[in-house]
């Protein structure tokens, strides 16, 4: 561990991940899924998105559900080319790459694999499920409908969640990945800006009363706002439908659906085919006249996947009150399996 500055330090990507397992384990996870969520949190710092990465580790050891009674994952239904899976209350950065890894390997066989999730919580950063699948050669969808935390145009209270949705393709290079809440603001940074004691950015969320706030303890009571107005929430209500067939409705609360598909291009196009036409249509793209003072045309992921492969070789950066809080988090009773 290296001070950066009196409230700030870096670890290197050992040091951080050795960290992030340790806390796992100390609140009562195995090392397998330690491991995975691990590597979920992890990836996710390496990409830049500070919120997402080992922070989120605290979101999963406040969580309500974290003492609840757990059951291994179950499919209840499938079919040759898809899985209806009940999470068993696992922490979904867990339940879903495992559905990431049933939907490869039904698309490899039959073409095309879709799976859906209930019964699980914070899935975290979905780009990282259908990267894993586009790795494969596959393309990768993946939706996921949550708990109330956006209000509808015109509404003041929460009626559904921030509900993301995240692409992946094969190309000739690195994955194109594509990843997207249809909130204004996502609750994983929202809750982040709320251990900072930071302000939220205008328009992206109201209080009790239905008027604008910055202060997201006041978010707690009121909404985040979607993004685009009524576009935003359309695409939203897609994400929720989406969530219904993902098995929602058959989940304790009722919102938690996570679907996962993985396809096959070579359905319609050689795999080496599509890899090469994409790469040639992101290229084009790219090289697109500029207006003035704009130095490149910026692709979806591409942020993202340099920093991941500065930050591999410099390491990350987190608060210390962060730090602090993994390193010394208390030793808890995580709920054992039951029905085993």
């Amino acid at each position: 561990m290296e001070m950066i500055t009196p409230d700030r330090v870096r670890l290197s990507v050992k040091e951080a991940n050795q960290l992030c397992v340790e806390s796992l384990q100390t609140v009562g996870y195995e090392l397998e899924q330690a491991s995975v969520i691990a590597e979920h949190v992890m990836d996710a710092a390496l990409c830049g998105y500070e919120y997402s990465g080992l922070p989120k580790l605290l979101n999963v050891f406040e969580h309500k559900h974290l003492h609840k009674p757990r059951r291994r994952m179950n499919v209840v239904h499938e079919t040759s080319i898809s899985a209806q899976v009940d999470g068993g209350n696992n922490c979904g950065m867990y339940t879903l790459m495992r559905a990431a890894e049933m939907a490869i390997a039904r698309a490899q066989q039959h073409g095309i694999g879709i799976i859906g999730v209930n019964n699980s919580w914070v899935s975290g950063r979905g780009a990282i499920y259908v990267e894993t699948i586009a790795k494969a050669g596959l393309i990768g969808i993946h939706t996921v409908s949550s708990t109330q935390h956006v209000a509808p145009p015109g509404a003041k209270v929460a009626a559904y969640g921030t509900n993301p949705i995240s692409f992946a393709f094969p190309t000739e290079t690195d994955p194109f990945v594509i990843d997207m809440g249809t909130s204004a603001f996502m609750s994983t940074d929202l809750m982040f800006r709320e251990r900072r004691k930071e302000l939220l950015p205008e328009a992206v969320a109201i209080d009790c009363n239905g008027e604008p706030t910055r202060d997201p303890s006041a978010v707690r009571l009121g909404a985040l706002l979607p993004f685009g107005g009524y576009k935003g929430f359309a695409l939203a209500m897609a994400m929720q439908a989406l969530g219904i067939f993902a098995g929602s409705g058959f989940d304790l609360e009722k919102n938690y659906g996570y679907l996962m598909m993985a396809m096959k291009p070579d359905l319609l196009i050689p795999l080496s085919e599509y890899r090469k036409q994409l790469s040639e249509t992101l290229a084009r793209i790219k090289q697109t006249p500029r207006q003035p003072g704009i130095k490149e045309i910026r692709l979806p992921g591409e942020r993202s996947s340099g920093e991941r492969k500065k930050n591999n070789l410099q390491g990350i950066e987190i608060d210390l009150f962060i730090y602090e809080a993994l390193k010394n988090v208390k030793p808890s009773v995580l709920a054992p399996y039951s029905n085993d």
